[in-house]
This record gives structure tokens, C-alpha cells and sequence, in this order.
């Protein structure tokens, strides 16, 4: 066998020789940690960096917050006072005249004269037109012919039984011819008595000829002219007249409202009802309420009721439609508060109650009866308070407000008190000076509008 030669590394003793692998895997093992150890130092950072920048737009936040919280809010207020509230019921109505008369003509004959203008005002009685009385004159000189007659025709009748009685007393003529001439004596007082009524009646055909007024009122338009024939038939008759003064007005109550007003009618109260026109601006009669139907309309569940104007003025027209305020009551002594400053919620109606430091606070309330732009307030609410009618839409719960008159005015930012430049034109003003709500020409306000009263 031959000697192989060794050199320096065969010769090294053999536990020199096993540990070499080992050291070798223990340097390559040294930057695997050093890489996991950055890589968690990184980790470390970059969450420490988060933590921070979350923690600063947090606390950037929370101070906006607290700025937008500390910043007074420009409103408008109102003051809860006492005072009466009348209650009233509105309904639409139409206006009703107490009468209408179709006046007819009571004779035929063709019409001479007409004795009234269209529209015109007239009194009972008097004339409207005239038929032709010739006629009736001639009837009313022949049933006076006839009348005389007869009369003289009993006249001597009467005679001639006077005269038989006394010949029958003395036995100088038969009873018979005394009952005879008595009987005749009894048709002729018949026929006086009918040539009387005959002669009545055409006097009062004749006194018909003139056609009156049978109620006051206003006259419509002509139906016939001058000239025409007219018959007791016509449809129109002659004349229309409506009474105007005074004249009812009708409405439709709803059914739940009857006891209150049996009530008050019982209690002897004069129930006074408003009309107005159409729009509800203008006042058209001032009248008091008359009465109830005797029964429900069971299609409706209301039931009509009237009232009675003088109507002197003459603003109410028959069937023209109106707007009726009946005052059922009032409530004496009542806290009222402006209408805008009520406002609604998931508990129910509340208001923003201003506080001595300006500050508010949310008040629960129960309201009642309204009157206009007022609105009484049943409970929660003492009278005294100042509540936000306007810009209660920016406010919480605790929020600062700032009421017009005080430092800075109405719509200006905290901390803008004083002079401030508006517009491009270098104009200035005094934001807190002046009627609140007002501007300056070129200024553009920054709040709500005019406050309650």
C-alpha cells in the first residue's frame, strides 16, 4: 500500500475537525435574527407612529368640538307671557237671506208700467209695476150697477112685506101671499149679498193691477218689460226680491263639538262668529250665532249650524261663500308663547329655554289652543321664560347662544366684536348697532332670520 501524504488540515486532531460545520451554521443563523429584530422594531415604529398620529386627530377633533361648542350661536327669542286665548272653530259657509220672494203678478193683463230699477233697495208695499186696470175698472162699474139694483129691488120688497103684515092683521089678505112676499124679500137680500162680494172682488183685481212688494229687499233682474202679458203662471214673475237685512249665514259644525256648544248656549253665552272673505284677510261681518240643526248628517258626521248678521254695510251677498270663525270660549290668563318656537320631537313638543348665562336647555311641553302666530302652553312652562324662536335648528343641549342686542350683533362670529370690513369696498359697520336683522348695503349675514315676538 502505498503512503498518501497529508497535509496540514488531515492533520488537525479530529474534534478540530467535527466542530468546523458547527461554527459555520451558527454564522448563518446571526442575520436571520438581526433581520427579525428590525423587521419587529419596524412593526414597533410604525404602530407607535399610528398610535400617535390617531391620538392627535382625536385630540384635534375633541378641540374642534370643544371651539364649535364654546362658539355662541346667533338666535332669536321670544318671551312666555300670560293672556287670554279665544278658542275658535273655523268652517266655509255660504251666506243665506231670511227670504226670497218671486213676486207674481195676481190678475192677467199686459204690463204698463214698471215701477223699479234692476238692483234697487225697496220697502214692503212698495209699487213694482203696473197692469192695464182698464179692464177691472169696467167689471168693478158693472157689479156696482148690479149692486144698486138689487138694492132697490129689496127696498121696495121690504115695503111690500110691510105692508102685508099690517093687511093680514086685519084680516084683509091671505097668510099666504104674506109668506110669498117674505120669500122674495130673502132672494133679494141674496143677491145684495152677492153683488156685494162680486163688487169686491173686482175692486181688489183692480187694487191688483198695481204689483207690491211683499218683503224688503234688493231686486234682481227684470224678467218681463213694459208691454208684455203676464199671468199669475209666469216662473219668473214679475220681480225677485231678497232680503239682505238682516241675513244668516250657514256652516257645518263637526258633531263633537255639540256639547261644548250646548254648553255655552245653556250657560246664556252670546257666541260671536267672524266672516271673512276668501283669502282670510278681510273682515266682512261681525254677527252672533243663531242655532243647531235638529239632527246629525250621518254621510258627514257634522251638523249645520247659523248665525245671524245685521249686514248694514251690505258686504255679505246671498250664496256667496265665506269663512266662518265661531268663538267657542276663551282660555283666561293663559301662557302663550310665540308659534315658531315650539318645536317637535320623539318625546313630544319641546322648546329651547335660554338660561341667565345663555346658555339652553330643552323644556318638555304640552301645548293647547293657538291663536295667529301665538300658541298657549298647557304645561311646562310658568310664564316669564325666554325661549329660541329662530336658529333653535344649530342648537344642542347646553349650547351658548348669543341674543340680538349683545356684543357682536346678530349673525357675526365669536370674537368679531367691534368694526368689521365688509365687502370689497372697504365699507364698515357695526354688526351689533341698529334694528335687529338689519345690514348694511354689501353685507351678507351669517344666521338665522328675525326672531319671534
Amino acid at each position: 500500500m502505498n503512503d498518501i501524504p497529508r497535509n496540514d488540515f488531515d492533520l488537525a486532531p479530529l474534534e478540530l475537525r467535527e466542530s468546523a460545520p458547527r461554527q459555520t451554521g451558527q454564522q448563518t443563523r446571526r442575520p436571520q435574527l438581526v433581520s427579525m429584530l428590525l423587521v419587529l422594531v419596524g412593526i414597533g415604529l410604525v404602530g407607535a407612529l399610528a398610535w400617535y398620529l390617531a391620538h392627535r386627530n382625536a385630540a384635534g377633533q375633541q378641540g374642534r368640538f370643544a371651539r364649535f361648542q364654546a362658539a355662541a350661536t346667533d338666535v332669536g327669542f321670544g318671551v312666555a307671557t300670560r293672556q287670554d286665548v279665544p278658542i275658535y272653530w273655523d268652517a266655509l259657509g255660504s251666506v243665506t237671506p231670511l227670504a226670497t220672494a218671486v213676486v207674481q203678478a195676481q190678475v192677467s193683463g199686459v204690463m204698463t208700467k214698471v215701477d223699479y230699477h234692476e238692483g234697487q233697495t225697496v220697502k214692503a208695499g212698495d209699487p213694482l209695476v203696473q197692469i192695464d186696470p182698464r179692464p177691472f175698472q169696467m167689471t168693478e162699474e158693472e157689479d156696482e150697477g148690479s149692486l144698486t139694483r138689487d138694492e132697490a129691488n129689496l127696498t121696495n120688497q121690504n115695503l111690500i112685506v110691510k105692508r102685508d103684515q099690517v093687511l093680514v092683521q086685519q084680516d084683509s089678505l091671505a097668510q099666504q101671499q104674506l109668506d110669498t112676499d117674505t120669500s122674495t124679500e130673502k132672494q133679494l137680500q141674496a143677491m145684495v149679498a152677492s153683488d156685494r162680494a162680486s163688487l169686491d172682488s173686482a175692486k181688489l183685481n183692480l187694487a191688483w193691477t198695481t204689483v207690491t212688494a211683499p218683503i224688503s229687499g234688493r231686486v234682481g233682474i227684470r224678467p218681463v218689460d213694459v208691454g208684455n202679458y203676464v199671468t199669475p203662471s209666469l216662473t219668473n214673475g214679475v220681480a225677485t226680491i231678497t232680503q239682505l237685512q238682516p241675513i244668516d249665514v250657514m256652516y257645518s259644525l263637526p258633531a263633537d263639538v255639540i256639547p261644548q256648544l250646548q254648553a255655552r248656549l245653556k250657560a246664556g253665552a252670546q257666541l260671536p262668529t267672524t266672516v271673512l272673505d276668501r283669502t282670510r284677510t278681510t273682515v266682512l261681518g261681525q254677527g252672533t250665532f243663531l242655532t243647531l240643526d235638529n239632527m246629525v248628517d250621518s254621510s258627514t258626521g257634522a251638523v249645520r249650524a247659523k248665525s245671524r248678521f245685521s249686514n248694514a254695510d251690505g258686504n255679505l251677498f246671498p250664496q256667496q261663500f265665506v269663512n266662518v270663525r265661531l268663538l267657542l270660549n276663551t282660555l283666561h290668563d293663559a301662557i302663550v308663547v310665540p308659534s315658531a318656537a315650539v318645536r317637535h320631537g320623539p318625546q313630544g313638543d319641546y322648546v329651547y329655554l335660554i338660561e341667565p348665562d345663555d346658555t339652553v336647555h330643552i323644556q318638555l311641553v304640552t301645548t293647547g289652543p293657538s291663536d295667529g302666530d301665538k300658541i298657549s302652553i298647557s304645561s311646562g312652562l310658568d310664564g316669564g321664560e325666554r325661549v329660541v324662536t329662530e336658529g333653535g335648528d344649530r342648537l344642542v343641549d347646553g349650547a351658548t347662544v348669543r341674543l340680538p342686542g349683545q356684543s357682536g350683533g346678530f349673525g357675526q362670529r365669536p370674537g368679531q366684536a367691534g368694526q368689521r370690513r365688509g365687502g370689497a369696498n372697504g365699507r364698515r359697520y357695526r354688526p351689533g348697532a341698529g334694528q335687529f336683522g338689519a345690514r348694511p348695503q354689501g353685507a351678507r349675514p351669517q344666521g338665522a332670520g328675525q326672531p319671534g315676538q
